[in-house]
């Protein structure tokens, strides 16, 4: 098939895309500016459009530009920027917009649990995915396929990366009541295994909840099973009254994560997270191994060796070189600059050399 991917650039985007080639479909891919694209290990061999999703007009034209579309994948998000809610809900219906005027046949949205509560108590987070999920099923439009997940496990995710960088810069963790909200974790592996068979055309469309093997999950529990697999235990301090959108003020100091992104994931967690259903389990059957665990997820996170290509990577939860400059942990970064001034130093000898000899 012929599949159209919006938010290519993104963690689980730029993986979809490996998974997309490697099953043999012809991949578009969209950038505001394609020449960025080149740092993705498959850039030679996807199709590159530009496309701003916030201009109905450029939606529109890249859509058509692309050809005939089978299913567009909708991964595009943008918290942590301004006002993001409200302009997430118009780039995704501009998007639905230029889908059906190209007659595409599906959209593939990722998006989050919805609490089973009134939209207006959920944080802007959680409502603007909601919202976006209702901004793409427009009328005389493509079918919507809306996968739900909560925090997804891998190196690069921003929810992992959030959890890991506060156990690891923290001798004291507080834990405020809602960390013992219910939280259903889904490792990186299951959710690309999950995009990619949703695009079958067989596939019925609705909304499915995706997650984990794991039973009863709440959110500290992520942070414990990370404080195992490093070995490092931390003095984990009961604080109830602690709000959501406080903590998430000071992990956006703590940690090098975008702050305002930072703060806006943590202030969602003020809501259980726990999947309502489990139906998808039911259609598309778990890759061999069956679902990965939380654990095995959060080992082969911790593990991850050096970057490298995104296509290359050993195992999906591992780090790839086109991730984030702070994803990966402290000894990572220190790694990178390391390496990248040791590589500068290499240089500047050579060029010094070629001076002296020249």
């Amino acid at each position: 098939m012929r599949l159209f991917v919006t938010g290519a650039t993104g963690y689980v985007g730029s993986r979809l895309v490996c998974a997309l080639l490697a099953a043999g479909h012809d991949v578009v891919v969209t950038s505001r500016q394609p020449e960025t694209l080149r740092r993705f290990s498959w850039y030679d061999a996807v199709t590159a459009v530009a496309m701003d999703a916030d201009d109905p007009a450029s939606a529109h034209d890249a859509v058509q530009s692309a050809g005939p579309v089978d299913v567009l994948y909708y991964l595009v998000h943008g918290i942590g920027q301004d006002d993001f809610d409200d302009a997430d809900v118009r780039a995704a219906n501009n998007v639905a917009l230029a889908a059906r005027d190209a007659s595409v046949g599906r959209i593939v949205y990722l998006g989050g649990f919805v609490p089973d509560v009134d939209r207006s108590r959920l944080s802007a987070h959680l409502r603007s995915r909601a919202d976006a999920a209702d901004a793409l099923n427009i009328p005389g439009g493509p079918e919507l396929v809306w996968l739900r997940a909560a925090v997804i496990l891998g190196a690069g995710s921003t929810s992992f990366e959030i959890i890991r960088y506060v156990a690891d810069r923290l001798a004291v963790i507080p834990e405020p009541s809602w960390t013992r909200n219910p939280m259903d974790p889904i490792s990186i592996r299951d959710v690309i295994h999950y995009l990619s068979a949703v695009a079958d055309p067989g596939f019925p469309a609705g909304a499915y909840d995706i997650a984990g093997p794991d039973v009863g999950v709440r959110y500290g529990e992520v942070l414990a099973e990370y404080l195992r697999a490093i070995g490092q235990p931390r003095l984990r301090l009961p604080m109830p009254y602690v709000s959501t959108r406080l903590v998430g003020k000071v992990a956006g100091r703590i940690v090098p994560v975008p702050t305002s992104l930072t703060e806006d994931l943590v202030t969602s967690l003020n809501q259980p997270m726990a999947a309502s259903e489990h139906t998808i389990r039911e259609l598309i059957p778990a890759l061999p191994g069956g679902l990965t665990p939380m654990d095995k997820a959060i080992a082969a996170s911790v593990s991850t060796p050096a970057p490298r290509p995104v296509c290359d990577l050993a195992n999906l939860h591992h780090l790839a070189d086109s991730d984030p400059a702070w994803a990966g942990g402290d000894l990572m970064r220190v790694r990178r600059i390391v390496g990248s001034t040791l590589s500068s130093t290499g240089q500047l000898a050579r060029s010094m050399v070629s001076l002296l000899t020249g």
